[in-house]
C-alpha cells in the first residue's frame, strides 16, 4: 500500500488535494515558503484567483497538515511540510498500488503502449486479471468491441409547425 504522510494526528495522501490546493503547492514547493500573496502571484497568469480564495486553501492545507505555517508581522509564511519529491514518490505509490496491484512493472508496461498508442496490458494479464479487470486479452480476438453508437435521426418537423430553432430534439 502507498505510504502516506501523517501529519497533524491524520492521514493525508497527495492524490487527496483537490486541484486548486495541488496548484497552490506547485506554487509553494519552488520557493521553499511564500505567504498569501507570493502564491498567489505565482499562480496568476495560469489560475487568477482572488487573494482570500488562495489564503482559505492555504488555511486548509494547513488544517490538513500538508503545509505549516508561522506569523512574519501581520503576514503568514507557509512551508510545505514534504517535498515536490515526496509527493510525486508517493502519488505514484498510490497509482500503482490502486490501478496495478502494486506492480511497478504493469504501470510502465501501460505508460510504454500509451507513448506507442498502443493498449498496455502486462504480458499475463495478471495485475488487471486478478482485480477481475477485462484485459486484451480476454477480448475475442484480443481486441476491445467497439462500443455501439446509435445513428442519428434527424427530427420530424410537423406540417405548418414552427421551425425548432436549431433545437437537436433527438435529445429529449
Amino acid at each position: 500500500m502507498a505510504e502516506t504522510v501523517t501529519l497533524g494526528g491524520s492521514r493525508h495522501a497527495i492524490l487527496d488535494l483537490a486541484p486548486l490546493e495541488l496548484d497552490c503547492m506547485n506554487a509553494l514547493w519552488p520557493s521553499g515558503e511564500a505567504t498569501v500573496r507570493e502564491i498567489q502571484e505565482a499562480l496568476r497568469p495560469a489560475r487568477p484567483r482572488a487573494y482570500t480564495t488562495i489564503m482559505t486553501i492555504l488555511d486548509r492545507l494547513a488544517q490538513k497538515g500538508v503545509v505549516q505555517r508561522r506569523k512574519a508581522g501581520r503576514a503568514w509564511v507557509y512551508r510545505a511540510n514534504l517535498s515536490a519529491h515526496q509527493a510525486r514518490t508517493q502519488a505514484v505509490s498510490q497509482v500503482v498500488d490502486g490501478f496495478f496491484g502494486g506492480s511497478a512493472v504493469a504501470l510502465a508496461s501501460h505508460l510504454a503502449g500509451s507513448a506507442a498508442g498502443l493498449p498496455a496490458e502486462p504480458a499475463d494479464g495478471a495485475a488487471a486479471g486478478d482485480r477481475g479487470l477485462r484485459t486484451a486479452s480476454s477480448w475475442a480476438g484480443g481486441r476491445r468491441p467497439r462500443p455501439r453508437v446509435p445513428a442519428k435521426r434527424p427530427a420530424p418537423e410537423s406540417e405548418g409547425a414552427a421551425p425548432s430553432a436549431g433545437l437537436d430534439t433527438t435529445l429529449l
